[in-house]
């Protein structure tokens, strides 16, 4: 089972030098926007609509959460209300219906203001099915909540089941998930941009002070200090950058990064919606 969590104050900071980087033309006024998001989530409880009748569970990063399940068709089981509902259908407009509803099994929604979690994805036993849980302390700055909505879908496109092979040699990488394809975002990411590395972390890293290390030593190779702690999250902060931002100009990795998605239309169709579709959520327009 893969879980992969984006913290907050890594989050914010990796959202503030994303825009700092040169890569490209920054979202007006972000960084203004992030800092106002940290102190709205640390300072003001949040007011969201009566959710009685609506399964809970308990959660390590947000203490309960409101437990939906997704159909088919991406409508939620049981119906939800108030904010949750507004970041689920956030959510579908951001990939669309049939997206949303073909890899999204469950959908759990939380309101911790002092958690450092802004939302995960982690994959169902059958792993062609996602859970993803949202924190709606961060729903009132809506450009934060749909980077960090892009930065977990991310994690579902490069760790979907269709991206790996059962092979017991493994020419390509062995990760937890098994063995990434040749052909996948993951396998071709490594190849472009972690396999010249002599002294990466590995792969699948969670230690920050590790992650800091590589950053430092690498800091022009990432978008935020937060895609220094492994493969994975790199490829996503790449992502959420490369959809967010206007342009990928610059001889520097991180800006070879954002030009790497470029390179499959499905990925430059999916920018270009969510760009059109969340204009307003972004800033764009």
């Amino acid at each position: 089972m893969s879980r992969i969590v984006a913290p907050l104050l890594a989050g914010l900071v990796g959202l503030a030098v994303v825009i700092g980087v040169g890569v490209g033309v920054a979202i007006p006024a972000a960084e203004r926007a992030v800092v106002a998001a940290l102190e709205w989530a640390l300072d003001e409880p949040a007011q969201h609509a009566d959710t009685s009748g609506i399964p809970t569970e308990p959660d390590e990063d947000f203490g309960e959460v409101q437990v939906y399940d997704v159909l088919a068709d991406a409508s939620l089981e049981p119906a939800a209300s108030g904010t949750a509902a507004e970041v689920w259908q956030l959510f579908v407009r951001m990939v669309g219906a049939d997206a949303a509803g073909e890899s999204i099994i469950q959908y759990r929604a939380g309101d911790a203001p002092d958690s450092d979690t802004l939302a995960y994805v982690y994959q169902d036993a059958d792993p062609q099915y996602w859970t993803l849980a949202v924190n709606l302390a961060v729903a009132d700055d809506p450009q934060l909540l749909v980077a960090t909505l892009i930065h977990e879908y991310a994690h579902v496109l490069s760790f979907d089941d269709g991206e790996f092979v059962t092979d017991a040699a493994c020419p390509t990488l062995a990760l937890v998930e098994g063995c990434a394809a040749d052909d996948s975002y993951l396998w071709t990411f490594y190849d472009t941009f972690w396999a010249g590395y002599p002294d990466a972390v590995d792969v699948e890293n969670l230690d920050p002070d590790l992650a800091w290390q590589f950053y430092e030593t690498y800091e022009e190779d990432f978008v935020s200090d937060y895609a220094a702690t492994n493969l994975g999250e790199d490829l996503a902060e790449s992502f959420m950058t490369y959809v967010i931002e206007d342009s990928a100009d610059g001889p520097t990795v991180a800006a070879q990064k954002l030009r790497f998605f470029d390179r499959y239309p499905e990925l430059e169709a999916l920018r270009e919606h969510i760009r059109t579709e969340l204009a307003v959520e972004l800033g764009l327009r």
